[in-house]
């Protein structure tokens, strides 16, 4: 699919990731909701977007989440550009590390991380079927695929954001809507050090668990990856592209790969420092 003169909402789009693709599908000719819980963050997205290309693009302060918000979006998106062609499920959050999550963190996860895509494609997919044509874009993460070390909430909702889009590919694939997942693994954003400002042993072995996996990616480095994804409506998007060698391992021997993601686990941990040892 091509972007250009397209219609996309971008949430989580107030930074990182989400404002890179934002940024990335106005120089390619689409216009662009962008929406985060934080509407400063997005206004200022929008501000410099619409510096270079004036009348391509509105902020919104929305919680991905919430079925009104996602509502008001789409008719945000209506009413100054026209329907609504393309979804970026962008928004995530990292959770909190360890077993002893609380429920308010387990349903804070699952709502963010998994639920905003399921209650957006619910609102999206009835009129994108009658139109004959939609692209939902899910961002997941390697951790949806591999596991994350650390936090049991990322690990569990990224699996089942990469379920729910594999779930949509496959059913509304033959039907016009494309679907693609999107799953990196470090990229420089703030959701990546969260681990280690955590104070936390388990948090910040999450955080140097990324780090040591492989390059960590600028956004925009990662928006262009989507972009050329999306142009050959590809479904996994890996923009770190030893995700897929180390996707192959596990499968191929998942005891094996259980053993080696504990023997790492303890390495990391072995190597925090002292005033990080607490807690897990």
């Amino acid at each position: 699919m091509k972007v250009e003169g397209k219609v996309a909402i971008v949430t989580g789009g107030g930074g990182g990731i989400g404002g890179a693709i934002a940024a990335r599908l106005t120089e390619h000719g689409a216009r662009v909701v962008v929406s985060d819980l934080d509407g400063n963050t997005a206004g200022s997205v929008v501000d410099a977007i619409e510096r270079d290309r004036p009348g391509t693009a509105v902020a919104a302060a929305a919680d991905a989440s919430s079925i009104a918000d996602i509502e008001r979006l789409i008719a945000l998106a209506e009413d100054s550009f026209g329907p609504v062609d393309l979804y970026f499920a962008n928004a995530g959050i990292s959770g909190a590390p360890g077993l002893d999550a609380a429920e308010k963190d387990w349903d804070l996860s699952f709502d963010v991380n998994v639920r905003a895509h399921i209650r957006a494609a619910q609102l999206l997919v009835p009129g994108w079927l009658e139109r004959g044509e939609g692209y939902f874009v899910s961002t997941a993460s390697a951790a949806g695929l591999l596991t994350q070390i650390g936090s049991a909430t990322y690990a569990t909702t990224k699996h089942a954001a990469v379920g729910f889009a594999e779930w949509l590919n496959v059913t509304y694939g033959n039907r016009g809507i494309r679907v693609s997942c999107l799953c990196p693994m470090g990229v420089n954003t703030k959701l990546l050090y969260e681990g280690r400002e955590s104070g936390d042993a388990l948090g910040a072995a999450a955080t140097a668990a990324v780090l040591s996996a492989g390059a960590v990616l600028e956004p925009l480095d990662v928006a262009d990856v989507v972009l050329d994804a999306m142009d050959r409506e590809q479904f996994l998007i890996l923009p770190h592209e030893n995700v897929l060698d180390m996707y192959r391992n596990k499968g191929a021997d998942y005891d094996r790969w259980l053993r080696g993601m504990r023997r790492y686990q303890d390495s990391l941990l072995d190597s925090q420092p002292l005033d990080n040892q607490q807690g897990n």
